[in-house]
Order: C-alpha cells, then sequence, then structure tokens
C-alpha cells in the first residue's frame, strides 16, 4: 500500500541521516580537538553555523553541545573568545538536549560523539532546552582570565533571558549579569551596561537597579575619558530600556555635573545627552528634574560651566514643547546675555540662533531680535559678530516661513 511504501520511504531517510550524522560529527569532533588552536578558532567561528545545520538531526544536539563546552574552556583565549561570541546563537536552536552529566546521554562519553541511539520517548522528560544547559557556563566564563573572553560574554549573554523566561533568568542569569557589572574591567562594564534591555524586558527594572547604577557611577569617574564618553552615549539607551524612574538624584547629578568635566567632547556630548533625555522621557519630566540642576550650573563661578550650560539649555528647548521652551527656558537663556564673560554671552548668541526658529514670530520679534539688537552692540567682538550672525540667519529663516 501507499502508506507502508510512505513509512519505508521515511525509515530509510531516517537511515540515511543517521549514518550521515554519525559520520561527520566525528570530523567536527576532531577538529574540536585539533593540535592546531587555529583550527580550533576556526570551528569556535562557526560552531553557531553547525548547530543551526544539524539543530533537527536526531541526536545530533546530544553531540554538538558538549563539544562546543570544551571550546568555551579551551586553553587558547582567542578559542574561548570566539567560541563566546556564538553563545547566544547556539542557544537559539531551541532544541532539547541531556543536561551536563547526566549519566543516561551518550553526549557525554569519552569522545564526546557517540549519538544515543535508544527511543527517546522515555527520555524526553530529562532533556532541557540548549540555553538552560549552556546558562550553567557563565559564572565561570565571568572568572575568565582573558577581558576579551568576558567582554565578548557581556555583550551576548543577555541573550539568553528570553529564552529562560524569567524565574530562569533571575536564579541563572542574573548573577553572572551583576558580576560582569563589577568587572575590574571598563570594557566588560560597558558592554553589559549597553546589553541590558533584553534582560531588563524578562525580569524588570527593579532587580536591576541596585545593581546597575553603582556600575555606572564608578564608570563616570573612570580616569579614561574616552570611557566617561562612552558612557554619556549610553545614557539615552537606559533611558529608552529603563525609562525615567531609573534615574535618581545620583545619577541625575552625574548626568548634568559632565557639564563641567575637564575634556570639552565629553561637555559637549553632556549637553547632547540633556537635549535626549528630555526628547525621550518628555518636557514636563525635563522641567521638573532636569532644568533646575541646569539652572544652577548658570550660576556657577566657572564661567566654562555657564558656558556649557547655555549651550545645553539652547539644546533642551528644541526638545521641549514650544510652549515650555518659551515660558521655562527662554527667559533664562536670554537673562544670561548680561554674564560678565565674553564666552558665555557669544554663547548666547549662538544658542538663539539654535532655538529662535522653534517659536513663532511674535516671540522671535518681541524677545529675541531685542536681545540680539543689544548684543551687537556688545563692547566683545565675537559676542558683536555672533550676535549679528544669528540675527540674520533667524531673519532669513523667518522670511522663508512667510
Amino acid at each position: 500500500s501507499s502508506s507502508s511504501s510512505s513509512s519505508l520511504e521515511k525509515e530509510e531517510i531516517m537511515t540515511r541521516i543517521d549514518a550521515l550524522v554519525k559520520r561527520i560529527l566525528p570530523l567536527i569532533a576532531a577538529t574540536i580537538d585539533d593540535r592546531s588552536w587555529r583550527v580550533r578558532w576556526t570551528a569556535a567561528s562557526k560552531f553557531a553555523d553547525v548547530v543551526h545545520a544539524f539543530k533537527t538531526l536526531h541526536g545530533a544536539m546530544d553531540a554538538l553541545v558538549p563539544n562546543y563546552e570544551k571550546l568555551l574552556q579551551d586553553p587558547e583565549a582567542e578559542v574561548r573568545t570566539a567560541a563566546t561570541y556564538n553563545l547566544s546563537e547556539v542557544a537559539k536552536t531551541k532544541a532539547m538536549v541531556y543536561p551536563a552529566g547526566w549519566s543516561g546521554a551518550g553526549s557525554d562519553s569519552d569522545n564526546g560523539m557517540d549519538i544515543d541511539d535508544d527511543d527517546d520517548e522515555n527520555k524526553n522528560t530529562h532533556r532541557i532546552p540548549v540555553a538552560q544547559r549552556l546558562v550553567t557556563r557563565l559564572v565561570g566564563l565571568t572568572e575568565d582570565d582573558s577581558v576579551n573572553v568576558r567582554a565578548a560574554l557581556a555583550m551576548v549573554a543577555t541573550e539568553l533571558a528570553p529564552l529562560l523566561g524569567k524565574d530562569a533568568s533571575v536564579s541563572n542569569l542574573l548573577p553572572p549579569m551583576l558580576l560582569l557589572l563589577r568587572d575590574s574591567s571598563s570594557e566588560v562594564r560597558l558592554n553589559i551596561i549597553s546589553s541590558l534591555s533584553l534582560l531588563n524586558d524578562v525580569i524588570g527594572t527593579d532587580l536591576l537597579h541596585q545593581s546597575l547604577l553603582p556600575a555606572i557611577l564608578d564608570l563616570a569617574d573612570d580616569g579614561k575619558w574616552r570611557i566617561r564618553l562612552a558612557v554619556i552615549e549610553r545614557i539615552p539607551l537606559l533611558a529608552k530600556q529603563l525609562g525615567s524612574d531609573f534615574f535618581d538624584d545620583r545619577l541625575l547629578g552625574l548626568c548634568v555635573g559632565w557639564l563641567g568635566d575637564d575634556i570639552s567632547s565629553i561637555r559637549e556630548a553632556a549637553a547632547k545627552n540633556l537635549q535626549e533625555l528630555t526628547a525621550l522621557l518628555g518636557t514636563e519630566w525635563s522641567v521638573q528634574n532636569l532644568f533646575p540642576r541646569v539652572r544652577q550650573v548658570m550660576e556657577h563661578p566657572s564661567y566654562l560651566r555657564r558656558m556649557n550650560a547655555v549651550q545645553a539649555t539652547a539644546l533642551m528647548a528644541t526638545a521641549m514643547d514650544v510652549n515650555s521652551a518659551q515660558v521655562e527656558v527662554l527667559p533664562i537663556l536670554l537673562e544670561m546675555h548680561y554674564d560678565p564673560v565674553p564666552n558665555v554671552r557669544f554663547n548666547v548668541a549662538k544658542g538663539l540662533g539654535i532655538v529662535g526658529t522653534v517659536f513663532d514670530r511674535s516671540v522671535y520679534q518681541g524677545q529675541i531680535v531685542p536681545i540680539l539688537t543689544l548684543m551687537e552692540n556688545d563692547p566683545d567682538r565675537d559676542v558683536r559678530y555672533f550676535a549679528s550672525k544669528t540675527k540674520e540667519l533667524l531673519s532669513v529663516a523667518f522670511e522663508k516661513s512667510t
């Protein structure tokens, strides 16, 4: 009959697949045990592709996963790093495998490539998702001597969270992630901070907040200015991921405090950061939490801080609703044209050029033009220059809008 013929064909196909698996998998094992670290590195780099190619074949994953774990413990740091980069992709196969060390798994034999031919029906209850098996390896990787391995882990480990679910993520994934947040390497800490969104989506903000904030505060004081810059650039990402509740007094103070950094690139990035936070978290939040702190900086004895506060104020105003920008921000910005230091005053003129087109013609003519006209008669030539330039640019912009 056709049904028996189909059954025989299916059985023959499965027999051929099993033969293929048993022939090829030992070859893969040979590359993993190769004496040359470059061969093992190539195997580690391509292992996710191998897993995805074999994941549907009977017994293959029980043989492949233990060998992948060998690559995670390879003597060479380059091999371990390449294997670690593939961690999340291997876990995403969603295949079911035996737990590590389970006595019933043929996969954990000495050569690591024996295929379990027994009927799986009585053993399926012992199988677990690949992600659940691999997550047990994370603590060991957080203690790896190579910073490159730990940095790679910090980039990909949180991708296991959606695969594990909340309970398993809290019990098995969160502890190694918290260890990475306290890593001695700033690169590792930056990587984990940048990849927290998936973990946050699964376990929630509250469990992360207590450990995440100290890591950010520590990085903010890093002696390397590029590290501080990288932290600033990641603050909007955290705002998007974790929301306004994440920003307590210490972090708010930090965001505004960067306006006084010794490095000009940091100060510029800090002003841009305040603009992005305003856009992400809203005008009302910014007016209540950020702008009062920026106003305090405008009264600082250092003219550099006052100048940076003026720049930040203009940028923040462009991200606010028009009414709030007019009522809350514009009067303060205009008032700063009285500052005794020319550098601050000409930044007021530049700031008015940035924010001027946000308002309608009546505000432009009634509030901005009179101040720019006064500044055109300033004793300092740079102030006069920027006042005239801004007045000219705004005039052209409003003429085009009519």
